[in-house]
């Protein structure tokens, strides 16, 4: 194995999500810089590297280091502490002010910055702010490249090893190298087989109870994503032993014990062991007794409801608000007001925001205080503009607070000021959503669900507003009436078609087209053009912000990833005046538009959240996105370690549309999507339109999605919590 060491003078082509780089480095003793290629995260320019590796030629760019393994260096002469301290490193000091904190230490520099850094002071021009994130932003640095040397063989990027640092602070090298699979639990960004990688590689058994522990919740973890709140025990088990690679018996035996330990919850119905993970179980027996004691808690709205004079009261909405509504919509409003939980459901045009409405008119009638809150940013603004009233997300509704290591403010203790909270797209709520909301509703309050039970259930675990229907435990009323208004909409006359497995209708309609493209390339070649000049040609609209493209898949020609890829590069095409920054296969544009792909509570956005990006700053290594929201605009700025919680957005997967409206949607659908293919999944692409639906694809796979009623069963137990309310 040959040793190459020297000074990184250029870096030619990094990859920041595998770590490949192609550089050029200066070695000791010579003139001539030579080519090194491998894996180099986190390298930067000025740094001294010792490489090793082996000598090779290629074909076009000839002689070339081939990196197996490196070590960074600090520099040590003044020129290389110069461009070290210049790269962009650290945030806030550029080439400039590096020049002058060399010019004042020389070779010291480095020792003064990490063992006196007050002497800082005696740059010129370096401000006192300049100097504490210069140490702060150092001592980081040093941390991190301790982490890097450690996991540099096991694919943690830059980025990652940040978020390890800054959740453990000086800790994080002792937790990687002791507690690894903490970092799967831990740290997002980091799963179960990266983490057991790192346990492995400092020679941790296959059968040790920890790395046994940690795959068993790994396992469960993924069912969580897939929507389960449990897995039966029969399923676990085999499920386990594939991740994990050892006998199920040891993995039971394992299970055993965490149960024990209070890691995870076993429950037993009727010799049938279900395993939860804590949080779904806790979440599942908190909605059951939060409904149970709303229910069993009088309200001053209920005796009130008693003395109404309904038909008076009807008269006068009618004369005075315009609201003339229907025998399902009247008994729906009743019994929001007398009844302490309800299930407001119905599909497209039938009536539930016009209901919503004239529910608000009474309660201010009444003097009462309402909430009005959606899962998503985009719902409760579509709320609150179809309301006239203030609608919030159950995120910001509840109030998050990091202090103390509580989630939110809003809870039993601190409930919200209110008589009735309405929820609107209540098919959005997975369990732990739902069960925080429920603790922080007043027992003698009442709440309204209102939701499409057939829309696809929530991305999250659990299926709430499906079990509450079925579960017979709480108050339900259907509104099944098409309005008059509603019935010239081939897009809502579809949807109704579609939902009772008829086949819509794709021809001769003025809001809803279909293209012929069977094939994966052209069709997404097409959706491309119809996005970008055929519908803002025919309709006047600006394709940027009017038309929204759903996909079933992530993955293939015709799926979210490619079509972001080549909207982007047809909408917001590169220019000298849009400053960029690459993230993994991802440019992020000024001017693209971006979705949050999790919670971050720390900075108030939420999985679902779509926004454009306002600022890229490169001296802050920040990005700055503008979020349209119910209360106005907002700017939300992410540190480059960060960028993985976005995604484009100028193509969506129709799960991630849930609650979002659009003026038009353009939908792909190919047999190639096969496994997606789902009656609840067409039906909820199409009812994002407010105007427009064009379908792009293969009639055949239309047939075959509304001919597919079948919907993934979810392990959950609240229904079945839920009738034990009975």
């Amino acid at each position: 194995m040959a040793i190459l060491e020297g000074s990184l003078e250029r870096i030619t082509y990094h990859n920041a999500d595998t770590g490949y780089t192609v550089a050029r480095l200066m070695p000791v003793g010579k003139r001539q810089l030579a080519t090194v290629v491998g894996k180099l995260l986190g390298v930067q320019v000025g740094e001294s590297l010792r490489l090793e590796g082996e000598w090779g030629s290629h074909p076009e760019h000839g002689k070339q280091f081939n990196v197996v393994g490196w070590q960074a260096m600090l520099p040590a002469d003044v020129e290389g502490i110069r461009k070290y301290l210049g790269s962009g490193l650290i945030k806030g000091i550029g080439p400039k002010t590096a020049e002058r904190i060399v010019d004042a230490f020389g070779v010291d520099t480095l020792h003064v910055i990490e063992q006196q850094p007050e002497r800082l002071s005696e740059v010129r021009g370096m401000s006192r702010k300049q100097r504490e994130d210069l140490v702060k932003a150092w001592n980081e640095q040093q941390g991190i490249k301790a982490l890097m040397t450690l996991l540099q063989s096991h694919n943690i990027t830059p980025s990652l090893a940040i978020r390890i640092y800054r959740h453990y602070g000086e800790d994080a090298l002792g937790i990687v190298q002791q507690h690894p699979y903490r970092l799967s639990d831990e740290v997002f960004g980091i799963g179960f087989l990266t983490a057991d990688e790192i346990a492995q590689s400092q020679g941790v058994r296959f059968d040790d109870a920890f790395r046994i522990g940690a795959g068993i919740r790994h396992v469960l973890s993924e069912a969580a994503n897939e929507g389960h709140c449990y897995l039966p025990r029969e399923e676990l088990l085999p499920r386990a032993a594939r991740v994990l690679q050892v006998d199920e018996t040891a993995i039971d035996a394992t299970l055993r014990n965490i149960d024990a330990a209070g890691e995870i919850q076993v429950d037993d119905v009727e010799g049938v062991e279900m395993i939860y993970l804590l949080p779904f179980y806790r979440a599942e027996l908190g909605i059951a007794n939060s409904i149970r004691s709303i229910q069993a808690t009088p309200s001053l709205l209920l005796q009130q409801t008693k003395r109404m004079d309904w038909p008076r009261l009807w008269d006068q909405l009618a004369a005075e608000s315009g609201f003339r509504l229907t025998e399902q919509q009247q008994a729906a409003v009743k019994a929001a007001l007398s009844t302490k939980v309800l299930v407001l459901t119905g599909g497209p045009g039938t009536g539930k925001t016009s209901t919503m409405r004239a529910i608000i008119v009474l309660l201010e009638k009444l003097n009462k205080r309402y909430v009005l809150a959606s899962p998503t940013g985009r719902a409760a603004k579509r709320l609150s503009e179809a309301t006239g009233a203030e609608a919030k997300t159950i995120h910001r509704l509840l109030e998050y607070s990091p202090v103390g290591g509580q989630q939110f403010k809003r809870d039993r203790d601190n409930p919200l000021p209110c008589d009735i909270i309405v929820v609107d797209e209540a098919s959005m709520l997975d369990v732990l959503l739902c069960n925080n909301l429920l603790k922080a509703i007043p027992p003698a309050a009442h709440v309204l669900f209102v939701g499409d039970v057939d829309q696809l259930p929530s991305v999250g675990p659990g299926n709430v507003l499906h079990d509450l229907l079925e579960s017979w435990a709480v108050t339900t009323v259907q509104l099944d009436r098409v309005f008059r208004q509603a019935e010239g909409s081939g897009i809502i006359s579809n949807a109704h078609q579609i939902n009772h497995g008829e086949q819509p209708q794709l021809r001769g309609l003025d809001d809803f087209f279909f293209f012929p493209k069977p094939q994966p390339e052209p069709c997404a070649e097409l959706v491309v053009d119809l996005v970008c000049n055929r519908i803002p040609r025919r309709f006047g609209l600006d394709p940027r912000r009017a038309i929204q493209v759903l996909s079933p898949m992530h993955r293939g020609p015709a799926g979210v990833q490619s079509l972001n890829k080549m909207l982007q590069e047809a909408l917001n095409p590169p220019s000298p005046a849009k400053v960029e920054r690459s993230w993994g296969d991802t440019i992020f544009r000024l001017g693209d538009r971006v979705m949050q792909v999790r919670n971050n509570y720390d900075l108030d956005v939420y999985n679902g959240d779509v926004g454009e990006i306002a600022a890229i700053d490169r001296a802050e290594q920040k990005l700055t996105v503008r979020f349209e929201e119910a209360r106005g605009a907002r700017e939300v700025s992410y540190d480059w370690a960060f960028l993985d919680e976005l995604q484009l957005a100028y193509a969506l997967s129709i799960h991630k549309s849930q609650g979002g409206e659009y003026p038009v949607v353009v939908v792909p659908l190919l047999k190639q999507h096969f496994v997606l293919l789902q009656r609840n999944l067409l039906y909820t692409a199409i009812t994002r339109a407010k105007e427009i639906v064009v379908l792009v694809g293969d009639q055949q796979a239309i047939e075959i999605a509304v001919n597919n009623n079948r919907v993934s069963e979810r392990y959950t137990g609240l229904q079945r919590r839920l009738r034990s309310n009975l």
